[in-house]
C-alpha cells in the first residue's frame, strides 16, 4: 500500500477541497491519461486497484505512471464511541483530488489496449473520470 515514510503530525485537519487541479493537470509521462472530473479523496487501496487493473489489462506491456500519491492521514473513532473524547486515531492515508488532475498515465500500447485499461481502473475509483490523449500522439 501506498503512504508516507514519515509524517510530521499524526493527525491532519479535514481542509476544504475548491477550485479545478492547479498543478498535475497535464499528460507529462505518458501518451494517455485517466483525469479526475470530480473532487474527492482517494484512498491507498483505491489507487492501487486501478493500479493492478490498468497492469493486468496491459498484460504488463509498456509503461504505467501513478501520479497521485496518499499523504493526507485520515482519523476515525471506533464504534460504539460518544461524541467528545478528542479526536480518533490514524487509519489510513488519502490523496486529496480535484478535478483536472492526472490520475495515471500510460505508455507503449495500443490506443485501444489503453482505453480499455484505463475504463477498468475508472471502475475502481468513486468519482467520474475521463480518458485522455496526449495532443502530440499519432499511432
Amino acid at each position: 500500500m501506498l503512504q508516507p515514510k514519515k509524517t510530521k503530525f499524526r493527525r491532519e485537519q479535514k481542509n476544504r477541497m475548491k477550485g479545478m487541479s492547479q498543478r498535475g493537470n497535464q499528460i507529462a509521462f505518458g501518451s494517455f491519461g485517466l483525469k479526475a472530473l470530480e473532487n474527492c479523496w482517494l484512498t491507498a487501496q483505491q489507487i492501487e486497484a486501478a493500479r493492478q487493473a490498468v497492469s493486468r489489462h496491459m498484460n504488463r506491456e509498456g509503461q504505467v505512471w501513478i501520479r497521485i500519491f496518499p499523504v493526507k492521514p485520515f482519523t476515525k473513532k471506533p464504534l460504539d464511541t460518544r461524541m467528545g473524547k478528542g479526536k480518533g486515531d490514524p487509519c489510513g492515508f488519502v490523496a486529496p483530488v480535484t478535478p483536472g488532475r492526472i490520475l495515471l498515465e500510460a505508455e507503449g500500447v495500443s490506443l485501444a489496449v489503453a482505453k480499455e485499461a484505463m475504463r477498468l481502473a475508472a471502475t475502481k475509483l468513486p468519482i467520474a473520470t475521463k480518458f485522455i490523449v496526449r495532443r502530440d500522439y499519432v499511432e
